[in-house]
């Protein structure tokens, strides 16, 4: 039977209160099931957190000390049990180590997909698919209008650019996926990385998912016009907004941060509107629950087909 209060939010975030655990939390809690190392979906000052090896590597990477108390690292598909709820961790494909989380509980199942994405993606574990009863999706991109472009399309673009250019990308997931997208499909670009980046993409590397050819920056170099690509984490990106000698890019699922109609970089880490549909497909829930994003266009879609509850 489905609990319709299965998961809720509270003051700390997404709250389960039948393991007595949050998703995600938003505020430090007890006892956190983390999808994956992104500010936004993992906090510092948890006192339990179970996630991947790889998440609990990029938190420990970003906030030292107080990243948690005590990680508990779970497998990808090995079950465990937190406060009687069964937990299982499967690949997101948003990430390395991203994970979706499937709980089961009273002979129900509930799939927590944190963010996902469904483009192949030679940095991180693609994702992988489970039955549930409910899917609680992000909705990000839930509008029939936004449908992702293809990325290698998109990132063979930069090859019709001669000269250097500075990429803005998120330093964790969004950069990595570049440099191995630029390495396989712009071999002639010399790519260069803020030293912000570096870390992570270490940590990349011991755990299988090398990024590609690389180099740490330096300013002399992108003095020189040699088709350099310059990956710089967005403050950075920010304040060279009067460089000069470049074409600026910004990387990205959102129209908004295209900083140029000429040249466009629209990559996604993110499902749009068709990889949500095709989710809903491959997990052949009884019911889909919305959150992070915009639900409506999905309970219109579906009307009376799957029952749609929008948590946020």
């Amino acid at each position: 039977m489905i609990l319709d209060d299965f998961v809720y939010f509270d003051d700390k975030g997404l709250y389960c209160k039948y393991g007595d655990f949050y998703l995600d939390p938003q505020q430090p809690a007890k006892t956190a099931i983390i999808s994956h190392a992104h500010a936004d979906h993992a906090v510092s000052g948890n006192t339990n957190v179970y996630c991947t090896r790889a998440t609990a590597s990029i938190m420990q990477l970003r906030y030292d000390r107080t990243a948690a108390r005590v990680f508990h690292i779970a497998e990808f598909n090995r079950p465990f049990v937190v406060g009687g709820v069964t937990i299982t961790l499967v690949p997101a494909g948003h990430m390395l180590g991203s994970a979706q989380i499937l709980m089961e509980y009273r002979g129900a199942r509930y799939l927590y997909t944190g963010d996902y994405k469904l483009q192949p993606d030679a940095t991180c574990e693609p994702v992988e698919w489970v039955t549930a009863d409910v899917l609680i999706t992000e909705s990000t991109f839930a509008d029939p209008a936004v449908i992702h472009p293809d990325p290698v399309a998109e990132i063979i673009k930069i090859n019709d650019i001669k000269v250097n250019i500075l990429l803005g990308a998120y330093a964790l997931g969004k950069s990595q996926r570049l440099i191995n997208l630029i390495t396989e499909h712009a071999p002639q670009k010399k790519i260069l990385v803020h030293h912000k980046i570096m870390p992570i993409n270490l940590i990349y590397e011991k755990m299988g998912f090398p990024p590609g050819k690389y180099q740490v920056y330096g300013r002399k170099l992108m003095k020189v016009q040699d088709e350099f690509v310059y990956v710089v984490p967005p403050f950075t990106f920010d304040s060279y907004i009067r460089a000069t000698g470049v074409k600026r890019l910004f990387a990205s699922g959102w129209k908004n941060l295209q900083v140029n109609n000429q040249d466009t970089l629209f990559i996604s880490d993110h499902v749009d509107w068709n990889d949500i549909l095709q989710t809903i497909a491959q997990t052949q829930p009884q019911q889909v629950w919305t959150l992070h994003g915009k639900g409506e266009h999905l309970r219109a879609y579906l009307k009376d087909d799957i029952f749609v509850k929008i948590l946020n």
